[in-house]
C-alpha cells in the first residue's frame, strides 16, 4: 500500500485569478497538474516492490524553505 500526498493542484476548486500566489507556495514556482499526480500514481503503478511510501507530489512543498 502507497500513498500520494499531492500539493495545490490546478482544478475548478481553485479560481484561475488564484494561481499566481498560490503557485508561490511551492518552491518550484507554480501549482502542480493533473497530470503530475496522474504520473505519480503511474510510477507506483509500475514499481511493485515500492511498498508503505508516501510519494509527496507537491513541488518541494513539504521539504520546507
Amino acid at each position: 500500500m502507497n500513498a500520494v500526498a499531492p500539493g495545490i493542484i490546478k482544478s475548478p476548486m481553485h479560481a484561475p485569478e488564484t494561481h499566481e500566489a498560490l503557485g508561490a507556495f511551492h518552491p518550484l514556482g507554480r501549482m502542480g497538474e493533473m497530470s503530475d499526480i496522474a504520473d505519480a500514481i503511474l510510477f507506483l503503478d509500475s514499481a511493485p516492490f515500492i511498498t508503505g511510501a508516501i510519494l509527496h507530489v507537491d513541488g518541494g512543498q513539504s521539504a520546507g524553505r
